[in-house]
């Protein structure tokens, strides 16, 4: 989806990073009880704060009023990952939009933490990834039948714009891009 079309409609940018931190290894230890120590050892070297996996993409168009949340868990809502909700609900943003990777993983679990916290919830079937085709229509389906909305880019991009043209409500439509894992 268009980083252009949200920021041009009064949406708010916010870029989430997935965030390795010494203090995961206690406060979410089953996970990496489960995980293969290798993949441990790459999980944290790739997400450490200034480490070359935790920099934003250098081709995302980041401005001086986008926000960069970091998390430490799978999803940006869950008690002990991020701040998010109380900086979403602190400039009266009541609606997300889902972009990033992986469809099944981040992207599935912030969106439905989102939702269960009462956030309206949006995932951009077009701007979200999985390693098949196969997963990341599962994923969406899932989400789709209990948690909330599905949508492609040019389908959102005419409501944002619909909406900003046509709309006297305060309803702010933002976005959200989960970070890689």
């Amino acid at each position: 989806m268009s980083i252009v079309s949200r920021r041009e409609t009064g949406g708010t940018v916010v870029f989430i990073k997935t965030t390795f931190t010494q203090e995961t290894l206690a406060s979410w230890s089953v996970y990496y009880q489960i995980s293969r120590p290798e993949q441990n050892r790459k999980r944290a070297e790739a997400l450490a704060a200034g480490s070359k996996g935790h920099e934003l993409w250098a081709a995302l168009d980041v401005q001086p009023n986008d926000l960069i949340i970091e998390k430490k868990r799978f999803s940006a809502f869950i008690q002990g990952s991020s701040n998010l909700a109380e900086v979403l609900r602190s400039r009266g943003i009541d609606t997300i939009l889902v972009t990033g990777t992986v469809t099944s993983v981040c992207c599935e679990s912030t969106a439905r933490d989102a939702m269960m916290l009462n956030f309206k919830t949006v995932m951009v079937t077009d701007g979200n990834a999985a390693a098949t085709d196969e997963d990341h229509n599962a994923s969406l389906a899932a989400f789709y039948l209990t948690f909330g909305d599905i949508m492609s880019t040019d389908m959102l991009i005419g409501c944002l714009r619909h909406n900003a043209r046509h709309s006297a409500s305060k309803t702010r439509v933002n976005a959200l891009t989960a970070a890689a894992e």
